[in-house]
């Protein structure tokens, strides 16, 4: 069946998670997308192991499935040729070289649209293309100290925390993404394509959300708050009787059930608590109430009640409990593909669902230049100008 994004055709010069994330979700979309490496250095992630299946790690795994992949060197011209005739008959470049490293290598925008007209270029940095950061290397973790993001996450005994995964790569993944799409929509009135600038630090600073809208609209400097929300009350961790778990009362409605659920259902007129400002002014001490309610049933005990008058809810789950919940399952939030070195190997699924087009996991994340003659052969180059070109590490 043919994906929703089939017939575009896109060059990925990326590597580690931005802009393989990216990438990624564009070819689970359909799109044609092949992988560039050069003929001396790999994606860094490659070599981002332990753990590994089939030699190839699970951090390159995660965000390198339904691609091709071939080797190219960008350094010599003969490599330079071939890029450009994939260029000629593409939609889409997407690069996260430092700023200013494809106009060095005469790639530029400018040069590929002499080539191509409609190709749209999408670079992904640290920084962006412009300001006194601009030259500076980009990585997830600094961008979430930068950023502002580790000084609102952890408590404050904890200190600044980084989350868990590299949100900032993600978030400049899933924004390029959107990018390209609408330059794409664009090109189908006009004609012709377009440089598209993403950087991992405006996209970290834009998903601050309401922190920044707090600030912005107060001036006060918002302190850490551990595992509760800023706005909200109750919406946080709770312990009980066996274990920590997660409510999330998002309205007055919502709180008079779950104080009703606590068998305390006066607090729900109870000046300090009624309305969610009140609640967050009175934050500690509702808050320690609730947590001294909490503490005399189970989890299972307060989920089954509070499920059932409509308060949300939730377990805090390791990755062993997460992946053998049944929604996951129903949810087909784990795919299994063959591997010609690993066999089989699991991977997270596309939590994308489209009713005529679904994703389809065609193709395993390519090895090391895997579909080099192939990409070669198809841009027309024979068996003997693709063998001489490896011959001097020019592919």
């Amino acid at each position: 069946m043919a994906g929703a994004l089939e017939g575009i055709k896109i060059v990925d010069l990326t590597r580690v998670l931005a802009g393989p994330f990216c990438t990624m979700t564009l070819a689970d979309l359909g799109a044609d997308v092949i992988k560039i490496e050069g003929t001396a250095t790999k994606d860094d992630t490659r070599f981002w192991g332990p753990p590994y299946a089939g030699g190839e790690s699970a951090y390159y795994l995660c965000a390198n499935r339904n691609k091709r992949a071939i080797r190219l060197n960008l350094k010599s011209e003969k490599g330079k040729e071939v890029f450009k005739r994939l260029v000629a008959e593409s939609d889409v470049v997407v690069q996260n070289f430092k700023t200013g490293t494809l106009e060095r290598m005469g790639l530029g925008y400018e040069q590929l649209k002499a080539v191509n007209p409609r190709i749209i270029l999408a670079s992904i940095t640290g920084f962006g293309s412009n300001g006194p950061y601009k030259d500076l290397a980009g990585y997830d973790y600094i961008i979430q100290a930068m950023s502002g993001l580790m000084e609102i996450t952890g408590d404050q005994q904890s200190g600044p925390m980084k989350v868990g995964v590299a949100i900032a790569d993600v978030l400049t993944g899933l924004y390029t993404t959107v990018g390209i799409l609408a330059a794409i929509q664009e090109r189908n009135h006009s004609g012709v394509g377009q440089s598209i600038d993403i950087s991992l630090f405006d996209s970290q600073i834009s998903a601050l959300v309401n922190v920044a809208s707090n600030y912005l609209v107060s001036g006060i400097i918002p302190k850490r708050l551990g595992n509760q929300h800023p706005n909200i009350v109750p919406y946080q961790v709770f312990p009980t009787a066996d274990q920590e778990m997660v409510v999330a009362v998002g309205n007055d409605a919502q709180f008079r059930k779950f104080v009703q659920v606590l068998g305390v259902e006066d607090w729900a007129d109870d000046d300090r608590f009624a309305t969610n400002p009140k609640r967050v002014e009175n934050r500690e001490l509702l808050i320690g109430m609730i947590s001294e309610r909490m503490k005399t049933q189970s989890s299972r005990h307060w989920r089954e009640q509070l499920e059932a008058v409509g308060v949300p809810n939730g377990p805090i789950n390791n990755m062993k409990e997460l992946f053998a919940d049944p929604q996951v399952k129903a949810r087909e939030m784990v795919v299994e593909m063959a591997h010609p070195t690993a066999e089989k190997i699991k991977l997270v699924g596309s939590p994308l669902k489209l009713s005529r087009t679904p994703v389809e996991m065609k193709r395993h994340p390519p090895l090391y230049g895997e579909h080099t003659e192939q990409v070669l052969a198809s841009l027309g180059y024979t068996s003997e100008q693709i063998e001489e070109m490896q011959k001097n590490q020019e592919v």
